[in-house]
């Protein structure tokens, strides 16, 4: 134990943060030939490396808990490198520096608002929401209206104004975002089309395939697949790759109806005819039913031999046989006498 401490104080370097252990000095003598033995000698060096790694990790403080032992790592030393870079943070939006600036704080609304128009709680957003548009059939008039004025289209076109202006911020803050190259990763291909004017760095060129790869995520990610989407101008009919499911009717009938069957037949006759010497053996089966039927005979005589039996007249144990002959006839006896 103590040349272990020894040698991993002087020759490994260990890093048990990271559960990890090198030794910077480790040289093979000579390379073997044969590749077996270049493996077991990396697993005898490999051992001793994880040895040094429990040495030091059970030579660390530890707390006892219902589990086991539990013992808290030291930060790592090592940095290990990552496959990817650390994504930039995104710019704050202008209304997050509003917000900031007057000391405006987000607090967590509720999802259900109770509605006074109908008397119900209902979506704070959303479908069937509270104070819908659609669920006011009368609007009161006041003094400042203008005549002739729709209020019901006048209120779809302040509604229309809203989403416009939303779209403009939205894409107002994805043009501040890809000036220091913080789009999120499902924005950055799908924002060389969109108004984002004035960036500094030139956009990549996406190729013919990548976009047709966006447009089919798109076409298909409805629930109709994109069939009953509208088409824009030049753009092809997506091609389906795969197989259609096709299913057999329900009720059965003398046209498609009877393919269920006709399909069932058909994988019992394949079956049958792949496996016939494992699933129908003749010779087996008439041996099976002589073995049957010779057995049934048995039983079928051994109860009729049982029942005669028992109808059978019984001879008088106490009739003397040596007396004589009986009425109709003598004994045996006599009859060789004579």
């Amino acid at each position: 134990m103590a040349e272990q401490q020894q040698q991993q104080q002087d020759g490994y370097q260990i890093d048990i943060g990271n559960l990890m252990a090198y030794d910077p000095q480790h040289q093979f003598q000579s390379i073997p030939e044969k590749r077996e033995d270049l493996v077991k000698e990396c697993i005898a060096h490999a051992t001793k490396l994880i040895q040094a790694v429990a040495d030091t990790l059970f030579s660390l403080p530890s707390t006892e808990d219902a589990t086991g032992p539990i013992v808290p790592l030291p930060p790592p030393i090592t940095k290990l490198p990552r496959e990817k870079p650390l994504p930039k943070p995104a710019p704050p939006t202008k209304w997050e520096v509003f917000a900031k600036k007057k000391g405006i704080q987000n607090r967590k609304k509720d999802k259900l608002v109770f509605d006074e128009q109908t008397s119900s709680w209902k979506r704070r957003y959303g479908y069937d929401r509270v104070n819908d548009d659609n669920d006011i059939p009368i609007i009161e008039a006041k003094m400042t209206d203008e005549v002739g004025v729709d209020p019901f289209a006048k209120r779809r076109s302040e509604k229309k104004q809203r989403v416009d202006k939303q779209e403009k911020n939205r894409l107002h803050n994805l043009k501040e975002a890809s000036k220091v190259g913080a789009l999120p990763s499902h924005v950055q291909l799908a924002a060389t089309a969109l108004p984002i004017t004035g960036t500094q760095a030139q956009p990549r060129k996406v190729s013919k395939d990548e976009l047709q790869n966006v447009a089919g995520m798109a076409a298909t990610s409805t629930a109709s697949g994109g069939k009953f989407d509208k088409k824009l101008a030049g753009e092809k009919a997506l091609k389906h790759d795969k197989k259609y499911r096709k299913f057999l009717p329900v009720v059965e009938g003398n046209g498609a109806g009877s393919l269920e069957r006709q399909q069932t037949d058909k994988i019992l006759n394949n079956i049958m005819a792949k496996n016939s010497h494992e699933i129908f053996n003749v010779s087996k089966a008439v041996d099976m039913y002589n073995v049957k039927s010779d057995k049934k005979r048995r039983n079928q005589q051994g109860k009729s031999s049982s029942i005669s039996s028992k109808l059978k007249v019984k001879k008088s144990p106490y009739k003397n046989a040596s007396k004589g002959s009986t009425k109709k006839g003598g004994s045996s006896s006599n009859r060789k006498s004579k």
